[in-house]
């Protein structure tokens, strides 16, 4: 609930300072006095109106909300704070927060009513509260929803894995081709690992061939003096068989190459610089010749698994119409539950617009296609019309009416709820009617309006008078005496009677 409400430099209002209790919190003053400026400045803070004063603040307690995001507990005191200079910034518990965060974070704690607001007939919320009802009354209505909910994200990803397979089949062609084109490319190449360099390595073999086979045969020439080195050794009687043997390695390793260099005659260096050039262009591209190998197998799997998808979208659409089969039954064993939760709401209903003069609510459930909710749709006719038919008073009873049955069976989250111009041009039953049904309403919301009626000001937990002299737009929070004279002026006009007084004691009392 809202405890207490700051602003200054708010258009008339030099500063407004009030507190609140709980229950039904009323507005009144004369027309111009800034009734509106003053309600609508307080949703400001909540992201719900423009923001007029320079300074705003309101504290909150007792809101049973928690958010990590803001390190708010369940207990928490909750300030929101507004600065508006050259722009708005709005502060959450001193921590800065945007006006769309700040709209979301407020939608947990306000309702405000007004005839552009449809969305307590909205029909998913209305089916949750007609599922949590019937969990109330009924402790296997959770099973049931339960084994809904799951097989419901079961048919849900089903349903999201066909989608993709059927925008796949309609590119399936392109991408097998490419897939084969990929493998195609590869095997021609037909890559081995280590090939690269070992190609390389027979490329520097054969630039150096016609420099090393000249080179020996440079060097072949000192196997002509072979005798007469032999010859020296022995005259000076010295031991030639080192000698021998460096002859005899060196022409065996002059053999040796000119053996090998034979064996590369047969080789055609066109060939090995092609071949090199194609694993060159592989390495480039996959960064190795393993990586372009990896590639090949991986483009195999994703060919085969193109061949495949049409036996895998026949399981899945096999599994989809199983699961569809269970979901329908479930759904209207759900639809089953509503309904008669939809009569004990629907009864509770009538019971309240009886107090308000209107008759006849019907809840109806349709069927409509399968969604997360089933296949329930939540109409609302009042004397069997459409609610976009019915005028904008019946609406606005309708709605208290739908309210006030919502809170008695203590089910849904309540908080704090702004009404607009909710008993403007009524009659005074028609009043007496709304004011009854507030006070009602006012045990579990705490309840901020401004009326326009003495029937429904005389009911208040609190009374605040708004008023405005020299252009300066005032407000204080009434006494028992002040309050009398108020609903007086509200009953007779600024000239006031005694017998609007005495009317005005009655009625409070």
């Amino acid at each position: 609930m809202i405890t207490r409400v700051y602003l200054k430099d708010c258009l008339s209002f030099e500063e407004v300072d009030l507190e609140f209790n709980k229950g039904l919190n009323i507005f009144t003053g004369p027309s111009g006095a800034g009734k509106s400026i003053l309600m609508q400045s307080i949703l400001s803070l909540f992201a719900l109106s423009d923001v007029k004063a320079s300074v705003s603040e309101v504290i909150l307690s007792d809101t049973k909300i928690s958010d990590e995001n803001f390190d708010i507990s369940i207990d928490d005191e909750i300030i929101i704070k507004s600065i508006k200079k050259d722009k708005v910034r709005y502060f959450l518990n001193n921590q800065t927060i945007s006006k769309k965060n700040l709209s979301e974070f407020s939608s947990k704690l306000i309702k405000h009513l007004n005839l552009k607001d449809t969305s307590e007939f909205d029909s998913s919320k209305l089916i949750d509260f007609l599922d949590k009802l019937s969990f109330k009354n009924k402790k296997e209505f959770i099973k049931i929803k339960n084994e809904f909910d799951e097989l419901y994200k079961q048919l849900f990803l089903i349903n999201k894995e066909l989608e993709k397979i059927s925008e796949d089949e309609k590119k399936l062609e392109d991408l097998k081709e490419f897939a084969k084109f990929e493998i195609d490319k590869i095997e021609q190449i037909n890559p081995t690992i280590d090939e690269y360099e070992e190609l390389n390595s027979l490329k520097k073999r054969l630039a150096k061939k016609e420099k090393i086979e000249v080179a020996i045969k440079k060097a072949s020439g000192i196997f002509e003096f072979n005798h007469n080195v032999i010859h020296a050794l022995e005259s000076m009687e010295v031991d030639s068989s080192f000698f021998d043997e460096a002859m005899n390695e060196l022409n065996n390793t002059f053999e040796k190459f000119n053996d090998s260099l034979h064996e590369l005659e047969d080789i055609n260096i066109e060939k090995v610089l092609d071949r090199i050039e194609k694993l060159s262009s592989l390495q480039k591209r996959f960064g190795s010749i393993q990586e372009c190998l990896k590639y090949k197998e991986e483009k195999k799997k994703e060919l085969e698994s193109y061949e495949n998808i049409f036996f895998h979208k026949q399981n899945l659409e096999k599994k989809f119409d199983e699961i569809n089969i269970q979901i329908e039954r479930i759904s209207i064993e759900l639809s089953k539950f509503r309904k008669e939760s939809a009569l004990i709401l629907e009864e509770k209903i009538n019971h309240y617009l009886k107090f308000l003069y209107l008759s006849n609510a019907k809840i109806i459930i349709k069927n409509k296609k399968l969604d997360s909710n089933g296949i329930d749709e939540v109409i609302f006719e009042l004397n069997h019309v459409s609610l976009e038919t019915i005028s904008s008073g019946e609406y606005n009873r309708l709605r208290l009416a739908l309210l006030t049955s919502m809170s008695e069976f203590d089910i849904v989250d309540n908080g704090i709820l702004f009404l607009d111009e909710i008993d403007a041009n009524l009659s005074g039953k028609e009043s007496d009617a709304i004011s009854k049904v507030l006070t009602k309403l006012s045990s579990s919301y705490q309840i901020f309006a401004i009326s326009h009626q003495p029937q429904l000001t005389s009911k208040v937990n609190q009374h605040f008078l708004v008023d405005k002299n020299n252009k300066k737009s005032s407000v204080k929070l009434l006494n028992q005496e002040e309050r009398i004279s108020e609903i007086a002026r509200m009953i007779s006009g600024e000239k006031v009677t005694q017998e609007a007084l005495e009317f005005a004691k009655n009625l409070i009392k």
